[in-house]
């Protein structure tokens, strides 16, 4: 029987390769600062699972991709795959600058790439699942893309009332922006994740073992960075540039209030609420 085509995910490939990408590439520092627990864990958990190709599904600009392929040099490989080719174009420069031959970067759409079947032995991601417009579809490609027995481990976000500071600039600037539409929690994005049966009931088709389990992680920015942050950063940051100039002082006025709550002594601090997720095909 021939398999039908997966339809390409439109709404995040427009996104996340216009101005969503780019912001990403720009800011790319800061979110390594930020996001640096979650590059540890799952580079600990590359090291400790044996495999030695793997695939970094939504690798963004590469950090978690390199730090894996940092940890399985030099037999092993990692390949990151991202939709955004502005971020996999940052990613492959990142590399060839650390002279990181065992990192590979595909721009595609994890949902239909046509990956070599039975190709890697395990799939990380740290916050890249969640955009899918089809996870069964997604999480049923990948799952031919490994061989039996592979192991998957990603971290997403729970729900955004478990995150108030991913959520402060929305709530704090929503009277100003009647564009801001609520979220729709089950389409794809930041919390698309949040509801663990509802996961799990996307990765059983085609993965077993599962296993879902909290994962609080404590963050932090630099003055600096929080101040990069609420202007380039989220919904709101993606809005700022198109508003007039007095809408765009008000905004910004309101988010960094939001903010201040999570700051002491120079330092925003805050919880990142996520899923661990493990499975094995």
């Amino acid at each position: 029987m021939t398999q039908s085509p997966i339809p390409p995910n439109q709404t995040q490939s427009a996104l996340w390769n216009a101005r969503g990408g780019e912001v990403w590439v720009e800011q790319q520092q800061l979110l390594d600062r930020l996001f640096l627990p979650f590059q540890r864990l799952l580079a600990d958990e590359v090291a400790a699972g044996g495999a030695r190709n793997i695939l970094d599904i939504g690798c963004g600009a590469g950090a978690t991709t390199l730090a894996a392929a940092r940890r399985l040099a030099p037999d092993g490989q990692c390949t990151g795959l991202d939709i955004s080719t502005p971020l996999i174009t940052a990613a492959r420069r990142r590399a060839e600058n650390e002279g990181l031959t065992n990192a590979h970067f595909i721009a595609g759409d994890a949902q239909g790439h046509a990956f070599a079947p039975d190709s890697f032995d395990a799939v990380i991601s740290r916050f890249g699942v969640m955009f899918f417009d089809d996870p069964a579809a997604a999480f049923a490609n990948l799952g031919r893309a490994v061989r039996s027995g592979a192991g998957l481990t990603f971290i997403a976000w729970r729900s955004a009332g478990d995150n108030p500071f991913m959520v402060a600039a929305e709530q704090a600037s929503a009277p100003n922006l009647p564009k801001l539409e609520p979220r729709d929690p089950s389409a794809p994005g930041q919390f698309a994740f949040a509801d663990a049966d509802r996961v799990r009931g996307i990765l059983e088709p085609s993965w077993r073992d599962i296993d879902i389990q909290p994962l609080d992680v404590p963050c932090t920015l630099s003055a600096d960075d929080l101040a990069a942050y609420a202007a380039r950063m989220g919904r709101v940051g993606q809005m700022l540039p198109d508003l007039d100039e007095a809408t765009r002082t008000t905004v910004i006025d309101a988010v960094n209030q939001a903010f201040s709550r999570f700051v002491a002594d120079g330092v925003a601090r805050f919880t990142a609420a996520c899923w661990l997720v493990r499975a094995r095909a």
